[in-house]
């Protein structure tokens, strides 16, 4: 039976084992079902493969197990540390002679190296070893009590010896009663199964304790014996005790022995001068070296200075005199009330010490310390301990209290270092898996040509190294070597394109120097040399400051090169040309025409301009009395057929009886055309009047020109091409009805198509004409003269262009005044009102305006319908809209149009039908039509 077969039935067995974990519908379920499972515990290999199933489909309920399992681990990895330190302990019991400090260091590195103390068997062990240290200082207080007991008693016998006999033999039972209890606690304490762990010094000062309370109890009893014996029989010799002596002495009727004389100390020998000086020398240097260990607070220096003072003294005190043995003895005193100092301030070092190891598990619930904190801290009061003791002698009672502490605190260094472990162990298991993971990408990636996708993917494996978690030391020493081979294995191809990368970006930077270095720089080969470096840059990522640095070096000669070309650029423009020069003259010249409003003084100044910007050489200075221009009061006139071609703004800003809207601007090419003023009398003079003074004032203002150079002849032209651009206008003028829509214009706005082709539209400025340069109205190099400067080629642009927008400006002006006019003398039924010639402009011939005159002058007479159709024919005409309750009408007159080919076009008898308008009645709503359509025919 195959995996796949099984794996239903073992799972069906697993959730009947686990009673239903896999098979509930909730998590919360799952995770109850476990932990009912969990509380029979189960073995660990049916929990190890519970967890393998249930951890890829619910991994709340699989954390349970999780930490079971980990608890079983941790569990046994105590239990192998248990073992150790239970074997440990075992042969420390075992031993015959057990040294304090050898069990008190084995609870200690227990606790350290994390071994259960508190379970069994070590809970055991560290009872009976406490047990045993215990009955150590038990015994060992009992020996220098029972010496203590010895003294005693050999005082009571001293005592008694000063007393009468009878008091003495009253006693001496309980003294010897006293002695023989004494001894048989000495033997029982030498019975002791500790006394052998006791100091060697102990068993010798019992001994001589022994020794002495025997010597000095039989000799109590003998005297006492002999003094009974002495009283019985006044023959026997007194006791050598000098009171029983003398009370037998007076019992006996006599008196008491006077003492006898002192006798007098031989005098000693004399002593050789060096050797008593010799001898003073060597106290007083041992004497020297005690106070200052004395004064400086050295507790064991102190002692052993007073032990070396005590030998010295030894060996030459019978040759001291009386004053440095008096030094000698206060020095001695000084020491040992110093090593007393020593010992008491030792004993508070520790009781503070033992207060704050009782005091770390009584911490508030927000300041309990954490493991790390509270191990560190159990560290720096066992440091601190150690060097209490070197102070002073040790105290065996307060380290017990002081290790109790620091073991019941060190339970959550134990709890935190069983997580730590934990921790860790998952973070190496983490650390594996990633490393098997970049292993399979990196074959995955074989011939993967997105190197952006790729340095990303490996920038993000190398940030999930980094936050894998922390492991030991040993532990990460392991997995690091096997990191790097799996990460150098996945970067090597990366590494690779990147090297050839940059040897193509170096070999790119090498042409960069190569064209920076040409003497003339080539615009569309640094194109493309920089294009080839952003495909590479996109292509393969570097790290950020070598890329910047290349980049660098790529751009530096490309930069000098531009920047050499603009320095020469801008050499150049700063020595400027004599031809510059006349143009920067001639555009101030415009600049300040267009200040004075004068529409010849522009035009005269903008031909200036234009000459000087072919070449041409400028004029002469004018007369001071010509300079200023026309006379003040000189009427300016607007020459026929050329006030049309300047409208562009219509009656908008012209006063009229009706509002007007704005029309096209002229074309381009028709500023340069000179332009007389446009500036219209005040009066209703007659036209011939003015025609005279304009002529008259154009005379005045006419200054002789030097002769322009002759122009070379054109060369013929061999052939020319079919232009149907838009923009290309022909001289002939095509019928009406021609337009866009089938019948002409007969649109639903009321618009009749255009005079020239169907798709024609109005000239605009800078369309190209019929002989026309390459770039629209712009004259061959020959007719535009030397080149300009920067500086020349801005100003005079910007004076033509204001130039433009001042004649505009007259342009619209001239034109609504003579549109008002128009209205006002059709109104008023006065011919002498009706502009001039020059006034209406080109558009309109001397014939035309002689017409409208005379239907002026005759009156209305013209019929309603002959005066309405010709107002159709205006809008058609002008291709204006029409009014929506004429739109029948002019639709009716498009087709009789259509039926009539060899009738002239509304636009050829614009004049005569305006004619007839004017012959009839004025009204107001045919004049706002009027206006609007002349608005446009006056203009063309």
């Amino acid at each position: 039976m195959t995996s796949t077969s099984t794996k239903p039935h073992d799972l069906q067995s697993l959730d009947t084992m686990t009673g239903g974990a896999f098979t509930a519908p909730t998590s919360g379920e799952r995770a109850q079902r476990i932990r009912d499972w969990l509380a029979g515990n189960p073995a660990p290999e049916q929990m190890q493969e519970v967890f393998k199933e249930l951890s890829g489909r619910d991994k709340g309920a699989a954390r349970l197990l999780r930490e079971k399992l980990d608890e079983l681990k941790r569990a046994r990895g105590q239990e192998a540390i248990a073992a150790e330190w239970a074997q440990k302990a075992e042969a420390l019991l075992a031993q015959p002679k057990l040294n304090i400090a050898d069990a008190l260091a084995w609870q200690r590195d227990a606790a350290k190296a994390g071994a259960p103390l508190s379970r069994e068997p070590l809970a055991s062990f560290k009872a009976r070893v406490a047990e045993r240290v215990k009955g150590i200082e038990d015994l060992q207080h009992r020996a220098q009590v029972h010496r203590e007991a010895a003294v005693l008693l050999a005082q009571r016998f001293e005592v008694l010896s000063t007393k009468g006999w009878r008091d003495a033999q009253a006693a001496e039972e309980a003294l010897r009663a006293d002695v023989a209890h004494w001894q048989q606690q000495a033997a029982d304490i030498a019975a002791d199964p500790n006394w052998s762990s006791l100091d060697a010094k102990f068993a010798p000062q019992l001994e001589s304790s022994k020794a002495q309370l025997l010597v000095v109890s039989d000799a109590f009893h003998q005297a006492l014996a002999q003094t009974v014996a002495a009283a019985e029989d006044a023959a026997a010799p007194l006791p050598p005790v000098p009171v029983w002596a003398d009370e037998l002495r007076v019992a006996r009727g006599g008196a008491p022995e006077a003492a006898p004389p002192a006798a007098q100390k031989p005098p000693g020998p004399k002593v050789d001068p060096e050797k008593r000086a010799a001898a003073q020398g060597a106290v007083e240097a041992a004497l020297a070296k005690l106070e200052q260990e004395t004064a400086e607070g050295h507790g064991k220096a102190s002692a052993g200075a007073a032990a070396a003072l005590r030998a010295v003294l030894k060996e030459h005190g019978k040759m001291v005199d009386a004053a440095l043995e008096a030094r000698v003895h206060a020095a001695l005193v000084a020491a040992g009330e110093l090593e007393g100092w020593q010992r008491w301030s030792a004993d508070k070092v520790r009781e503070e010490l033992v207060a704050k190891a009782e005091g770390l598990l009584k911490r508030p619930e927000g300041q309990a310390l954490g493991g790390r904190k509270m191990q560190e801290t159990l560290r720096s009061l066992r440091e601190q301990w150690k060097q209490a003791d070197q102070g002073g002698v040790p105290n065996h009672a307060l380290w017990k209290r002081f290790d109790e502490a620091c073991n019941e605190a060190h339970k959550v260094v134990e709890a935190w270092l069983d997580k730590v472990r934990a921790d860790a162990a998952e973070h190496r298991a983490q650390r594996l898996a990633l490393i098997e993971e970049v292993k399979a990408w990196a074959e995955a990636q074989a011939g993967n040509t997105d190197l952006k996708a790729y340095n990303r993917a490996l920038h993000q494996f190398a940030d999930r190294w980094r936050d894998a978690g922390h492991v030991g030391e040993k532990v990460f020493a392991e997995l690091q070597p096997l990191w790097n081979a799996a990460f150098g294995a996945a970067r090597a191809p990366f590494e690779a394109a990147q090297k050839a990368s940059i040897e193509r970006r170096q070999a790119m930077i090498a042409e960069a120097t190569e064209l920076g270095a040409a003497p003339m720089l080539r615009i569309d080969a640094v194109k493309a040399l920089q294009q080839r470096w952003q495909a590479e840059a996109q292509t393969v990522p570097l790290d950020r400051r070598q890329e910047q640095k290349l980049w660098d070096a790529f751009r530096a000669p490309i930069d000098e090169a531009f920047n050499r070309k603009s320095a020469e650029r801008e050499k150049a423009a700063a020595a400027m040309s004599d031809h510059d020069r006349h143009v920067l003259d001639a555009s101030k010249a415009v600049e300040a025409a267009n200040a004075t409003g004068d529409a010849q003084k522009i035009r005269a100044a903008v031909a200036r301009l234009e000459a000087a910007l072919r070449g041409e050489a400028p004029p002469a200075p004018k007369a001071a009395a010509s300079a200023d221009g026309p006379p003040v009061g000189a009427t300016d006139v607007v020459a026929p057929g050329q006030a049309a071609a300047e409208f562009s703004e219509s009656a908008e800003q012209a006063p009229g009886p009706a509002d007007a809207e704005a029309s096209p601007e002229p074309a381009a090419s028709d500023v340069a055309a000179p332009m007389p003023s446009l500036v219209a009398p005040a009066d209703g003079a007659d036209a011939s009047a003015r025609a005279d003074a304009a002529e008259a004032d154009a005379e005045s203002e006419a200054a002789p020109a030097p002769a322009a150079p002759p122009k070379p002849a054109p060369k013929p032209v061999i052939a020319v091409r079919g232009d149907d651009r838009p923009g290309n206008r022909k001289a002939e003028v095509l019928p009406a009805g021609r337009g866009n829509s089938r019948f002409g214009g007969d649109r639903r706005d009321g618009r009749g198509g255009p005079p020239g082709r169907a798709n024609e539209r109005p000239p605009r400025p800078g369309d190209r004409g019929p002989g026309a340069g390459r770039f629209g109205d712009r004259p061959p190099r020959d007719e535009r003269g030397p080149r300009l400067g920067d500086a020349a080629f801005r100003a005079q642009r910007e004076a033509l262009e204001r130039a433009d927008q001042a004649l505009r400006k007259l342009a619209a002006q001239a034109h609504g005044e003579a549109l008002t006019q128009v209205l006002g003398a059709w109104e008023q039924r006065d011919a002498s009102k009706l502009p001039s010639v020059q006034e209406l402009g080109r558009a309109v011939t001397p014939a035309v305006r002689g017409q409208w005159s005379q239907a002026l002058t005759a009156g209305p007479s013209a019929e309603a319908d002959a005066a309405a159709e010709a107002l159709l024919r205006l809008e058609m005409a002008a291709e204006v809209p029409t009014p929506a309750e004429q739109l029948e009408a002019r639709r009716a007159l498009q087709l009789k149009l259509l039926t009539r080919r060899g009738d002239p076009a509304p636009a050829q008898t614009w004049g005569q039908d305006t004619g007839t308008v004017l012959a009839a009645p004025h009204d107001a709503a045919l004049a706002r039509r009027l206006q609007n359509a002349l608005k446009a025919l006056l203009r063309k």
